[in-house]
């Protein structure tokens, strides 16, 4: 029978996706400033997501030599261009495709080091950088100390910079249960990031805006390493409520509905 943590946890989680799916309708609009970013870019990030939640790697290919094609040299091109080369080396971290995993985290990290010429303290970038690293430590093991290393360096300055950026909570929080699956600090950071994305689902959209079905899935799966599977569904409910076509959030499912 699971603690009183759990219970708290899953009413927690509860309150929040409560939060989060009142906000979603406002995901139809992007409000037009000199503060916001174009609907174009809202767009290609919805593409890039999309294509990550239902493993469509041709997509993903296809969206990273769209992206590599322009000559704009602008800092949200190459987030861009970084964000759906990170989604592709994340679905190509099976041993028999780390070359190409490798080849598409290091454009990741390339990418973002252009992005960080434009703008320096970019807490969205940097986090990213994070992820790609860890990624590229994955499937080089001889360059994993120096990758891992620098990770870590480019996380403390993200959270740094933006404490309360619910990417960056999220992005701390997948590398601590990446190398711990049941560290208590990555399951804190993981309940602080999806309180971050409840919060900035509730303001006007923006991008980057990614990341709360992540979040929600990475809960199952930190609850499912744990044996929690009664909490594991409700994340995991959640995260397919916000994505009903996230094809890896469907796979921890039916971890659980197969016993």
């Amino acid at each position: 029978m699971p603690g009183r943590q759990g219970i708290g946890l899953r009413c927690a989680v509860a309150m929040l996706a409560q939060g989060l799916l009142a906000a979603v309708p406002m995901a139809s609009s992007v409000a037009q400033s000199p503060d916001t970013p174009s609907a174009r870019w809202f767009d290609m990030e919805s593409r890039i997501q999309y294509a990550y939640y239902t493993e469509d790697a041709r997509t993903l290919a296809n969206l990273q030599q769209m992206l590599t094609g322009e000559e704009a040299q602008t800092a949200q091109r190459f987030y861009y261009l970084a964000l759906a080369s990170y989604r592709l080396a994340q679905l190509r971290l099976a041993p028999s495709q780390h070359g190409e995993a490798g080849r598409s985290a290091d454009i990741c990290v390339d990418q973002l080091n252009q992005a960080m010429r434009l703008q320096e303290d970019s807490a969205e970038a940097l986090a990213l950088q994070s992820g790609c690293l860890a990624l590229l430590a994955q499937v080089h093991s001889i360059r994993a100390p120096l990758l891992v290393s620098r990770s870590a360096s480019q996380m403390r300055r993200a959270v740094t910079l933006a404490p309360r950026n619910p990417r960056v909570l999220l992005l701390e929080a997948q590398g601590e249960l990446a190398r711990d699956a049941r560290t208590a600090s990555g399951l804190d950071h993981l309940q602080q990031a999806i309180a971050a994305f409840e919060h900035e689902r509730q303001q006007t959209e923006r991008v980057p805006g990614w990341g709360a079905a992540d979040a929600y899935a990475t809960l199952g799966r930190s609850y499912l390493d744990r044996g929690d599977a009664i909490a594991a569904r409700a994340a995991l409910e959640h995260a397919l409520l916000l994505v009903p076509d996230f094809t890896y959030a469907h796979r921890l499912m039916a971890r659980i509905t197969s016993g």
